[in-house]
C-alpha cells in the first residue's frame, strides 16, 4: 500500500509544469480597475508578491470576467435580486423591508469573515440569522443555490474594493488556528494547502493551472461545475483530493480557515463573482 502511495505522490509532483501567471490586466466593464497583484500582507511568510487567481486562467476563461454580459454568474446575481424582493418567513418581510437595497452592504464583503459577539462570523451566518430572527424564515444550505446567489449579489456591492479582513484582537486565535490548518498535510497524499498554492503556484497539474488559492473571487462561478461555488465547498475538494475525511461546511475548522486565507488575499480586490474553470 505505501508503494502505492508513493507512486502516486511521484506521479503528481512529476505533472507539474511551469506556467505562472501572465501579465494581463483585469478591468471589468471598461472601466473597474482590479487589483490583481500586489505586495504580499506583511503577515505572509511564502511569499512577497500576491497574484489573483485570474492572472493563472487561460484567455477564454479571463475574457468571461472581463464584461459582466460574457459573465454567466450574473444569472445567479439577478436570482438573487428577485430573492431580495420577495416576502418570505413567517414574519411577512423581504430582505428589502430592512434594507433598501443591496448597495447598502458595501464593504461589507472586503471585510469578511470576522468576530461578531464573539463567535468568527462569515456571511452565510449573517445570511441564515436575519433570514431566522427578521423574517422567521427557515435557513437556506450552505452551498445552495440561493445561499451563493445571495452571497454573490453582496459580494458584488464590494467589487474592485482591496480585501481587508482583521486577523488581530478576537480574530487572532481564530486566524491561528486557520494558519495551522493551512500548513497540516492530510490524507493518504499527505498535502497540505501550502504544497500545491504556496510551494506549487504557477505550475500546471494536469490540465489546469495552481494558484496562490485566494478568496477574493468566491463565490466564483466555476465552468467545471456550471454553478457559483461556496468557499468551503471548494476547500472539501481540495481535501477531498488528498484522500483524507473532510471536515463539513460550516464547521469551526473551516471557518477558521477561511478567516486564514481570506487574509492571504489582503490587498487585493474583491472580485466577485468571479470565473475559474
Amino acid at each position: 500500500m505505501r508503494v502505492a502511495i508513493v507512486a502516486t505522490i511521484v506521479c503528481f509532483v512529476s505533472s507539474l509544469v511551469l506556467a505562472g501567471p501572465d501579465d494581463d490586466n483585469l478591468t471589468i466593464n471598461g472601466e473597474l480597475e482590479m487589483i490583481t497583484e500586489t505586495v504580499a500582507p506583511t503577515h505572509l511568510e511564502g511569499f512577497d508578491v500576491i497574484y489573483s487567481g485570474w492572472r493563472f486562467r487561460t484567455d477564454e476563461t479571463q475574457s468571461l470576467q472581463i464584461d459582466d454580459f460574457d459573465n454567466p454568474a450574473m444569472i445567479f446575481v439577478d436570482k438573487a435580486i428577485d430573492l431580495f424582493n420577495t416576502v418570505d418567513g413567517t414574519e411577512g418581510k423581504a430582505c428589502v423591508s430592512c434594507h433598501e437595497g443591496p448597495e447598502q452592504f458595501v464593504g461589507l464583503s472586503a471585510s469578511m469573515p470576522k468576530v461578531i459577539d464573539g463567535k468568527l462570523t462569515v456571511m452565510e451566518d449573517l445570511i441564515n440569522s436575519h433570514r431566522a430572527e427578521v423574517m422567521g424564515a427557515e435557513a437556506w444550505k450552505w452551498s445552495g443555490e440561493d445561499m451563493q446567489s445571495m452571497i454573490a449579489l453582496i459580494g458584488l456591492q464590494s467589487r474592485g474594493m482591496p480585501v481587508n479582513v482583521a486577523i488581530d484582537g478576537e480574530a487572532a486565535p481564530f486566524w491561528e488556528q486557520g494558519k495551522e490548518m493551512y500548513y497540516t498535510r492530510y490524507g493518504q497524499l499527505e498535502l497540505s494547502c501550502a504544497n500545491c498554492h504556496e510551494q506549487n503556484y504557477g505550475n500546471m497539474i494536469r490540465a489546469d493551472h495552481l494558484s496562490q488559492g485566494h478568496t477574493n473571487g468566491f463565490p466564483t462561478y466555476r465552468l467545471k461545475q456550471a454553478k457559483l461555488i461556496s468557499r468551503h465547498n471548494r476547500f472539501r475538494g481540495c481535501i477531498r483530493d488528498t484522500r483524507a475525511e473532510t471536515f463539513a461546511e460550516g464547521s469551526d475548522e473551516f471557518r477558521a480557515l477561511e478567516l486564514y486565507v481570506a487574509s492571504r488575499s489582503n490587498g487585493l480586490s474583491v472580485e466577485t463573482p468571479a470565473v475559474r474553470q
